[in-house]
């Protein structure tokens, strides 16, 4: 049988991926921090990414025109290339990776259901809306068993997502938030190799 392969990166988010709700996530984390860690945790982002292009383009010799580009975040919604191209714009380091890739032939996938990342959505808002970091808390522990079972439900519709459209012989490439635990779901034929080292379930 003709395996599948899978390359995983778990990613780190920048605020530009997080739209309406980055500059709240900003705000809180200054007002808590101080700008100076806020500043250290954008400068790492962008040497995390660095490192992930570098490897990408130069260690990994992809077949672009069998690649298949699968994105946290990124719904199924016919409209997948004018987001990722929107959120480039923005200075999205994860987006201009995936022009790269798209301009070099791969295909980017939508990968989620847009209705479960509305409920993700509404329950980060109900956090960053609270009066202060108390009231945060508050909120984040009621809502603790709900976001558990939604990031459960997104997983389950990943690792499908996958099987289902990655063919036998194609390459994947997989940049998901370090929460997540899609590849327990994966059939066995897909392979999967994590190049930033280890794997997880």
């Amino acid at each position: 049988m003709t395996t599948r392969t899978l390359f995983y990166f778990p990613v780190m988010h920048s605020q530009s991926e997080m739209g309406a709700l980055g500059q709240s996530i900003m705000r809180v984390t200054q007002q808590q921090l101080g700008h100076e860690v806020w500043q250290r945790k954008v400068d790492l982002v962008a040497r995390f990414w660095s490192s992930v292009a570098e490897i990408v383009f130069n260690d990994l010799a992809l077949p672009y025109e069998h690649t298949r580009v699968y994105q946290d975040g990124l719904p199924i919604c016919n409209k997948e290339a004018e987001i990722v191209a929107d959120l480039a714009s923005m200075g999205s380091p994860n987006h201009r990776l995936l022009l790269r890739l798209r301009e070099k032939g791969a295909t980017v996938m939508g990968t989620e259901s847009a209705e479960l990342l509305i409920e993700e959505y509404h329950l980060a808002k109900k956090t960053l809306e609270a009066r202060d970091a108390r009231e945060a808390l508050q909120i984040e522990a009621a809502q603790k068993a709900t976001s558990s079972l939604l990031l459960e439900r997104r997983d389950a519709f990943i690792a499908a997502r996958i099987a289902e459209t990655l063919q036998a012989g194609e390459t994947g490439l997989l940049f998901l938030g370090m929460l997540h635990r899609p590849l327990a779901r994966l059939p066995a034929d897909i392979h999967v190799l994590c190049p930033l080292g280890g794997l997880q379930n």
